[in-house]
């Protein structure tokens, strides 16, 4: 049996060498770094891909969340409502802004923000929405999109871990993921669904004023050369990192179809266990694009088990440990422990298992029989 890895990005580059490397080489050899042919060209084919009006490409996944942050023109002390079940960067950056965070409860089935919850934490201060598609799951956008209607607020997807994913509306019609709020944003990190190999992001958006805006806050506030329209920063994704982009970009339908089929072997796998909870899976549509393939373990020794997995040569993942409003740069005397319920009891029950292109069935067996042996003995 192969090596398991939580990410097998060799594998994955193999299947694709012959044009990457030629593609980096033809970077190299024109010496075009920064905003080159091949970021234009990115740009192009994944505006077509998501069916967006503009992709502005950036340095990062957080500097995306920024520096949508950023083009909206929201004033400090504003409040931003956002999960408490996520990765550190979709509030860091609302804190970085002087912007006040609101975390608030998370569904239990599918992880992403609680519609009751996010509805209750709506104030007169509150500007701006920012539901994360958690693990690859599209949150419910379509509802999300009604209460910020009715409330006048902006809606920022953070699709870092969503990228390709179809929301699915009432009446049947379908959009990417993060190009149904206001703006979305987005992350390359290499372990992501669509990754460079080196840092990149990007934020999407139909609204052609907020675009405008936003290209200039990612290259120092300018339009014109030495000409600073808006006070901007330095976030822009080179180009060696897009000619990879563009080599993975019309493989990323098959990257999350084969994830899909790797969740679906697993969750077969421990249909039987009354101790494990597979992720929430629609068969009728491609709202999971499984960034991560995420369990909750009822009465298992979690810390015993992530410890048994290493000593068999199996990697695994707990994402997160800690709820936000219990890091120290977060905690807030606003917040009640009472009201992360869900939350509280994620963190002690998650586990994330190897999930990538390259997974073969041999693996997933020894990876499910290893954990059901454990949890059953």
């Amino acid at each position: 049996m192969r090596k398991i890895q939580m990410v097998d990005l060799q594998g994955q580059y193999q299947d694709i060498k012959e044009r990457v490397d030629a593609s980096i080489m033809e970077v190299i050899n024109s010496a075009a770094f920064i905003n080159g042919p091949e970021v234009h060209a990115f740009q192009k084919e994944l505006e077509d891909y998501l069916n967006v009006k503009h992709v502005i490409p950036c340095a990062n996944g957080t500097d995306a969340l920024q520096i949508a942050m950023m083009g909206l023109d929201l004033e400090q002390g504003d409040e931003v409502i956002t999960a408490d079940f996520t990765f550190a960067a979709t509030v860091e950056v609302i804190a970085l802004l002087k912007l006040t965070p609101v975390l608030v409860d998370v569904d239990p089935v599918n992880f992403n923000i609680d519609l009751e919850a996010l509805e209750n934490a709506i104030t007169p201060k509150t500007k701006a929405i920012v539901p994360v598609h958690l693990f690859g799951q599209v949150v419910n956008m379509e509802a999300i999109m009604e209460i910020a209607e009715k409330h006048n607020l902006y809606v920022i997807e953070d699709t870092a871990q969503g990228i390709g994913a179809d929301y699915t509306y009432k009446d049947g019609s379908k959009k990417k993921a993060g190009t149904i709020g206001h703006v979305g944003a987005t992350s390359f990190f290499p372990s992501k669904n669509l990754g460079c190999y080196g840092d990149g992001g990007a934020i999407f958006t139909n609204d052609d004023k907020l675009a405008h805006t936003i290209r200039g806050i990612v290259n120092h506030g300018m339009y014109t050369r030495y000409y600073h329209d808006v006070v901007g920063v330095n976030s822009r994704l080179d180009s060696i990192q897009a000619a990879v982009l563009r080599a993975k970009l019309p493989k990323l339908d098959d990257y999350n179809k084969g994830r899909q089929d790797a969740a679906r072997k697993y969750t077969a796998a421990f249909a039987d266990s009354d101790k494990i909870i597979t992720p929430f899976i629609c068969e009728n549509c491609d709202c999971h694009v499984f960034h991560q393939y995420t369990l909750r373990l009822k009465d298992v020794d979690r810390d015993a088990l992530v410890q048994h997995l290493n000593e068999k040569g199996i990697p695994c993942g707990v994402y997160y440990p800690v709820p936000l409003h219990s890091q120290k740069a977060y905690a807030d005397s606003r917040y009640n422990e009472a009201d992360f319920k869900i939350t509280n009891q994620l963190v002690k029950e998650v586990i994330s298992l190897p999930m990538h292109t390259e997974l073969d069935d041999e693996q997933i067996d020894f990876i499910t029989n290893t954990i059901l042996n454990f949890i059953n003995n």
